[in-house]
């Protein structure tokens, strides 16, 4: 679990930015409105409000800034001095010094003018109070301007920094630049650290993540550090020292032993001995890379004398932490990241070295006490002192040894092909593992799909029988055929029945051809009413003898239809009479059938020549004169409600006089016509 995350720190703004967020607060947060006519205790109150919410919004900003960033005395001893390294400790406390006594200082003043303001005895003397008081505050905040933009850039600094926990299990690589540490990390964990053949590709510290005996293990890659004096290294090394000073991690120091890293093997193992110190109380494996170009055998006498120093001072803080002296195997170690030989051995005997010296610290502890007492670990003995090996039944161990041999002796596609004549001459069978009733079926021609079908759809096992039953259908059907005597050729048929059927045939050819002609012309053609029906096709005589050629009688149907027109006709006939008759009502009383309809066709033929001052009966007008006049009155009073755009006279709807997008926020000095 990771115990420090600095990415969750608060941006620190400058003093610019600072000010006008605090001050932006308080204008909106606080009433804006005051009149010289409140009460002197009210205006008091007024900027009193005003100049304690400003200095608690500037004591809010700054305590938040104080306390998440981390105390270099109450951290992990890595963290605290490796943001020393990175920063150094004694500016970051003088600027978060700045930070806290700048809080006082706002909080002092705040204090004071409030008292002043308890006296204050008018409404420009309390205004004066409070612009003396938040430009004092913001004076203070202009001063710290410097420490705020280092903080922020600490802030951003540390957001980078890896999240590395120092209490768990972590596995530390050190050595020269470019001796293969990150291509290690990268073989081993998921990191992606830049790997180039140059020095000092690596200028901080990275973290991976790896996995051995169902535990999770950090590996840290370090930057390359040098041979020289302390005081010489600069901050990338000083990072690497950091970590190896206060991590308890398994340390893996590599070794170039090809000397392509620009440096000799003499130059690295006195920087073996210079840091020695650092590797006390810890699991030591010395990684010798880059056997691919250069093996551990084939180096000089000098060299390997070298190595074996190297190797017996690893030797000295395995028999520090307890192991023994002989237990020799595990120290030295061989490896290539190029061809990733000994790669994983590297990594599980750091873990596993690491791993023992955990546990060997736990039995050590006070702790274990307490949880032995809970234990009980039982350990059979032997009732004789007959061995009893393990067996395994004969029968097992023939089928493992057939299943080893048909392993052996099973061809692959791959032997296939390469017996064949390769790739390109030799294609594999999809089908020969095929399970089909018959073996012969694999390697049918029967496509599977046919024009976008699965064929096995329309499979049907009975086919066969169904399409004989088919054909004998069919023949009986063409030999019942053959047994009909009618046939409409015309040979056997009359002089007259001939005749009729070659009209016959003549009439079904026009129908068809108008209904080819009305069906090619069906979209442009127009709909023709009866009435301009001049080819007359539509007459109740020409009904009749249709309905006579049918067989049926036509009366009913001609009668339906003439009383329908004579009623039309009749009805046009009384408006018409309606209009021209000067004498009275003799000519209507004969036509119309009684009075109402009388009044009927009498008020529709009158109003569609009616000017709109005539008086209808009914109406409660006097005479011409009065409707007008009234009518007159009516269009007036419309008048102002269609100018005002009401939809009639229950339209009480009230419109905004003063639209919020013109009218919100405050008015600035100046012209304010366009209001």
């Amino acid at each position: 679990m990771v115990q420090y995350n600095f990415k969750k720190m608060t941006v620190v703004p400058s003093g610019k930015d600072f000010i006008d967020i605090i001050l932006s607060r308080t204008q909106r947060q606080t009433p804006t409105v005051v009149h010289k006519g409140y009460a002197i205790s009210r205006l008091r109150q007024f900027y009193m409000r005003k100049v304690k919410y400003t200095q608690q919004n500037f004591h809010e900003k700054l305590s938040t800034i104080i306390d998440e960033f981390p105390r270099l005395d109450d951290i992990h001893p890595f963290y605290g001095d490796l943001l020393h390294v990175l920063y150094n400790k004694d500016h970051y406390k003088l600027a978060l010094g700045q930070i806290n006594t700048a809080r006082n200082l706002i909080g002092k003043i705040s204090k004071d003018y409030v008292k002043l303001l308890k006296y204050g005895d008018s409404l420009y003397r309390c205004k004066c109070l409070k612009v003396a008081a938040l430009g004092r505050m913001c004076t203070v905040i202009k001063r710290i301007g410097p420490s705020l933009a280092y903080l922020e850039q600490i802030r951003q600094h540390m957001a980078r920094l890896p999240s590395i926990d120092p209490n768990t299990r972590t596995v530390l690589i050190c050595g020269y630049p470019n001796v293969g540490k990150s291509s290690f990390i990268n073989k081993i964990t998921r990191a992606d650290v830049d790997v180039q053949p140059y020095a000092f590709t690596t200028k901080s510290l990275f973290v991976g993540h790896t996995d051995y005996k169902y535990l999770r293990y950090q590996v840290i890659d370090t930057p390359g550090i040098l041979d020289r004096p302390f005081e010489d290294r600069n901050i990338i090394e000083m990072c690497s020292i950091t970590a190896l000073a206060h991590l308890r991690a398994a340390v893996l120091f590599f070794l170039d032993i090809s000397g392509s890293c620009g440096y000799s093997i003499a130059q690295q193992a006195a920087l073996f001995h210079s840091i020695k110190s650092l590797f006390m109380n810890k699991p030591l494996i010395i990684v010798c890379n880059k056997t691919d170009l250069q093996p551990l055998e084939g180096i000089s006498e000098e060299d390997k004398k070298l190595v074996t120093e190297m190797k017996a001072e690893a030797m000295k803080t395995v028999i520090g932490q307890g192991g023994e002296a002989t237990n020799d195997e595990g120290v030295l170690l061989t490896m290539s990241t190029l061809t990733e030989e000994g790669v994983i051995a590297v990594k599980n005997a750091a873990c596993e070295r690491l791993l023992n010296q955990r546990v060997e610290l736990k039995m050590k502890s006070k702790k274990i006490n307490d949880c032995l007492n809970r234990f009980h670990v039982a350990m059979p003995k032997p009732r004789d002192n007959k061995e009893r090996p393990p067996c395994i039944p004969q029968a097992v161990l023939e089928a493992k040894a057939k299943q080893a041999a048909e392993k052996e002796k099973r061809n692959t596609e791959r032997d296939l092909e390469n017996e064949n004549g390769g790739a390109g001459v030799y294609s594999a069978s999809l089908k020969k593992n095929y399970i089909l009733a018959n073996d012969e079926w694999k390697e049918d021609v029967m496509p599977e799909i046919l024009d976008g079908h699965n064929i096995y759809d329309f499979v049907d096992p009975d086919i066969l029988h169904r399409l004989e039953e088919l054909e004998r259908e069919e023949g009986h059907r063409q030999a019942e055929e053959g047994d009909d005597d009618f046939e409409m050729d015309g040979l056997e048929l009359t002089p007259e029945e001939q005749k009729t059927l070659a009209e016959i045939r003549k009439k079904k050819s026009l129908l068809i051809q108008q209904h080819r002609i009305k069906k090619s012309t069906a979209e442009s053609r127009p709909t023709v009413p009866r009435k301009f029906d001049k080819d007359r096709k539509f007459t109740t005589k020409r009904m009749g003898r249709q309905l006579s050629k049918l067989g049926l009688d036509p009366t009913k149907a001609i009668n339906r239809a003439r009383s329908r027109s004579v009623s039309t006709r009749g009805r046009k006939r009384e408006r018409s009479l309606d209009r021209d008759d000067t004498d009275g009502g003799d000519a209507m009383d004969v036509d119309t059938p009684n009075k109402k309809q009388r009044m009927l066709s009498r008020s529709r033929s009158r109003s569609r020549s009616r000017p709109p001052t005539e008086v209808v009966p009914g109406e409660g007008f006097k005479d011409s004169a009065q409707k007008a006049k009234a009518l007159q009155k009516a269009n007036k009073s419309n008048k102002m409600r269609n100018k005002n755009a009401r939809r009639g006279e229950a339209d009480r709807v009230i419109p905004t006089l003063k639209p919020k997008h013109l009218f919100s926020g405050k008015r600035s000095i100046g012209k304010t016509q366009r209001r």
